[in-house]
């Protein structure tokens, strides 16, 4: 008679347990899915900074009516000459650029694995891709402001600033490619993940498709800006 009163009282007293088992495991997938949603606003968020960051460095950049690579070395430097300030806050934006792109490729392919991994390829190349454009972009930008320095100590172009200038514009035909290479990479996984629709697939193609008919030696940077 015991024995059947004490199996009961162990009965009685693990059943609470086993209720906080069951709700705990109902409750797990649950808390997945908020960390997953979380994951994803923030992939999101960054991207949109980053394109917020882009919009407002070009049109910073628009407004100061930069010359075209073909326009003659004193026009060039006349122009960096008297706008220093804004090169300040240009090369400030890009160097903000960089981050945020590191930050969305990488994060993006954290959760395209975490997802199953379906387009994890396409996200592989899209770091790849972002990290060389990055490279490239910070060159270009420290050519940038070495043409700034010099002339702001300048009293007229010399040969090392001419080269200077040639640099800096031969960096970007480099760095395009690999800016457009990471939008078409970030869009296909993406959409193999099932994170976005169709429609923004075909998008991302077609803009990193095009973004390598951006600024060429014989275009005004000012027309259709940096990125």
């Amino acid at each position: 008679m015991n024995d059947v009163r004490k199996v009961a009282q162990v009965s009685t007293d693990t059943r609470p347990a086993i209720e906080g088992t069951r709700m705990s495991e109902a409750a797990t997938p649950a808390v997945a899915a908020g960390n997953w949603v979380s994951k994803t606003q923030i992939v999101g968020g960054v991207a949109v900074a980053y394109a917020a960051s882009v919009f407002v460095q070009n049109a910073v950049f628009g407004a100061s009516n930069a010359p075209s690579y073909s326009d003659p070395i004193g026009v060039v430097f006349t122009y960096h000459a008297e706008n220093r300030g804004a090169f300040a806050i240009i090369s400030g934006l890009e160097t903000v650029n960089m981050v945020l792109l590191l930050l969305f490729v990488t994060a993006l392919h954290g959760l395209v694995q975490r997802r199953g991994g379906a387009g994890a390829d396409w996200s592989q190349l899209a770091v790849t891709a972002g990290a060389a454009c990055s490279t490239l972009f910070a060159l270009f930008i420290a050519t940038q402001i070495a043409v700034v320095l010099a002339a702001s100590n300048l009293a007229e172009p010399n040969p090392a600033f001419a080269l200077m200038w040639q640099l800096h514009a031969a960096i970007l035909p480099l760095a395009l490619p690999a800016l457009g290479a990471t939008f078409i990479g970030a869009a296909l996984a993406t959409h193999a993940s099932g994170l976005t629709r169709p429609w923004q697939r075909l998008l991302g193609v077609v803009g990193g498709s095009l973004v390598h008919r951006g600024r060429g030696p014989q275009t005004s940077p000012s027309r259709v800006g940096r990125h």
